[in-house]
């Protein structure tokens, strides 16, 4: 058990470092949209979803994330949309995963919503 908590810490500590490097390109300021996206692939137990949290949150993307029992990863994303397709190019180019297929569907932009969260079976965590 302590193990397993070293490890998680160590992937954790791992993906904050990552994604406090990743360097932000100039957005524009854009039409606000919204898009459901389903991430497909080896996209689960490898941070995917805490990666997609913390991305979102330091460039201001709202919406959730979380997985599925099919094994992939269902998202709702909320933001200018140059700032969505970086996020799921962020996605897609993370060396531990292996997206094969994104699928992308435009919807109605949701008023107030304030922050990115991460959806589990039990609650919801914004790391």
């Amino acid at each position: 058990m302590v193990f397993k908590r070293l490890i998680k810490k160590m992937q954790k500590d791992y993906i904050v470092k990552r994604v406090d490097g990743i360097e932000l390109p100039s957005f524009n300021e854009g039409k606000l949209i919204r898009e459901h996206i389903v991430f497909t692939g080896r996209v689960q137990k490898i941070g995917f979803r805490m990666e997609m949290n913390l991305i979102a949150q330091r460039i201001g993307l709202t919406g959730w994330v979380k997985n599925n029992d099919s094994g992939s990863v269902e998202a709702e994303v909320q933001g200018d949309k140059d700032k969505i397709d970086f996020l799921k190019q962020q996605m897609k180019s993370l060396k531990r995963a292996k997206v094969s297929h994104i699928e992308t569907r435009e919807l109605q932009v949701e008023e107030n919503e304030k922050s990115f969260v991460v959806i589990r079976e039990d609650s919801i965590t914004d790391f």
